[in-house]
């Protein structure tokens, strides 16, 4: 398949997409005229986007399988290709298999992440002594409640974070204090930085994210350069949530520190505990929220007060959280007799990572068998439970590293949660 044809009327519709970017008419319009063209791949990127905003369109579904069938007969569908010169290369496939590589090319990344919406936030003047990469910076609209399950996590974010930052008088009365951070932690793909998000959402902050890549550089000094880079900008967009992920990679436990690079990372943690430090001051309007799915790695100094000095477990999701989760994976998807209150019952133990995973693998079988039969077959029972044989919990280990943690390190009682956790956890 070559690249999406850009004729005059291709190119005037996607101009007008970019002016109507919700305009389901228009954009299966687009669709109709990539299908009449040859290019199915491009037809089904469009019309899926189109189902995405008016689920159950007959016009979009009737395209997606115009589409699927042609994919799968390439020969009878795309029309006469005009004859190659002596300089074009022959890329023409004679198997009559569909080409995968070409249409995830064309289909492209073209639906946006859920809940997220994105708005632009006014960048910072350029500083010529700045380094590093543009960091992520966006204005939330997320918020708990777009957070399935999970009641007993939302309800410590807001008694120990989200409530205090509301009211800071009626906190400061009750001696409350409002310096410091909060610091989650858990097993891997359970929502860490989608909790975040939504916290930002709640305050009505912004949020920007930082990772070691972020921060790391390769000459001295310059890693301390970019840590206080990071917080002088939040500072400049406050109100301001400011999530570093994998804090463990920047914030390590100085004590375990040797060989020739030890003091190089011995300053990149002080400079991160300088930078905490100064939210007694400057940091008005600056909540640090950092996320790790290993605490116990992380310098102690990290975790005293006025510093990341509240800790919440979010661990894997509850079965109201997974049903939630596994709706959201399917909605925009073609669907028949599907059970999630079945499907949350069996998947304890899964991440959000996990189930998403799950969804995905469903669409992919039942995709597969909608091209070989020539017209849509929903995702059924059977294309889940097809998935799940294939896809194991990857909480699992996770929570087993875990248990020495509670059963040897757990003596100021920091990870009573994860013990409870533990406790109630069945092993498989």
């Amino acid at each position: 398949m070559a690249d999406a044809p850009e004729t005059p009327i291709v190119a005037s519709l996607r101009r007008a997409l970019e002016a109507n970017p919700d305009d389901v008419v228009l954009r299966l319009h687009l669709a109709q005229t990539l299908l009449a063209a040859g290019h199915a791949a491009g037809a089904i990127a469009e019309a899926s986007i189109a189902l995405q905003a008016d689920p159950g369109n007959r016009q979009a579904l009737g395209l997606l399988a115009a589409a699927a069938t042609a994919l799968s007969t390439p020969a009878l569908s795309t029309p006469a290709a005009p004859a190659a010169s002596e300089d074009t290369p022959d890329t023409s496939d004679t198997s009559g298999g569909f080409d995968w590589e070409q249409a995830e090319q064309e289909v492209g990344s073209a639906v946006p992440p859920p809940f997220v919406e994105r708005v632009p936030v006014s960048p910072l003047a350029e500083d010529d002594d700045a380094a590093g990469a543009p960091l992520e910076v966006a204005r939330e609209t997320v918020t708990l409640s777009d957070v399935g399950g999970l009641d007993d996590v939302k309800r410590r974010l807001e008694e120990s974070f989200l409530a205090p930052m509301r009211n800071a008088d009626v906190a400061r009365a009750f001696g409350k204090s409002l310096r410091g951070g909060l610091l989650l932690y858990g097993p891997p793909g359970c929502g860490k930085t989608f909790l975040a998000r939504a916290v930002a959402g709640e305050l009505g902050a912004t949020f920007m994210s930082v990772s070691m890549t972020d921060v790391i550089g390769a000459y001295m000094g310059e890693t301390q350069k970019n840590l206080k880079r990071v917080f002088d900008e939040a500072r400049a967009q406050a109100p301001t949530v400011l999530f570093i992920d994998e804090i463990d990679s920047i914030g390590i436990r100085r004590g375990a520190l040797s060989g020739g690079g030890a003091a190089w990372l011995r300053q990149m943690v002080n400079e991160l505990l300088l930078q905490l430090d100064s939210m007694s001051g400057d940091n008005d309007g600056l909540y640090v929220l950092a996320a790790t799915n290993n605490p116990w790695d992380l310098d102690e100094a990290l975790l005293r007060p006025g510093r990341l000095d509240r800790s919440i477990l979010v661990s894997p999701p509850d079965a109201v959280a997974r049903a939630s989760i596994l709706r959201h994976h399917l909605k925009d998807r073609p669907i028949a007799g599907i059970d999630v209150g079945h499907l949350a019952a069996v998947t304890d133990g899964f991440s959000g990572a996990d189930l998403e995973h799950v969804a995905v693998t469903a669409a992919e079988k039942a995709m597969m068998q909608s091209i070989a039969q020539g017209s849509i077959s929903p995702i059924t029972m059977d294309h889940l439970d097809a998935a799940l044989r294939e896809i194991k919990p990857s909480t699992l280990a996770w929570l087993d590293s875990a248990r020495n943690v509670v059963r040897f390190s757990n003596a100021n009682g920091r990870y009573d949660d994860l013990a409870a956790l533990l406790n109630g956890k069945k092993r498989r």
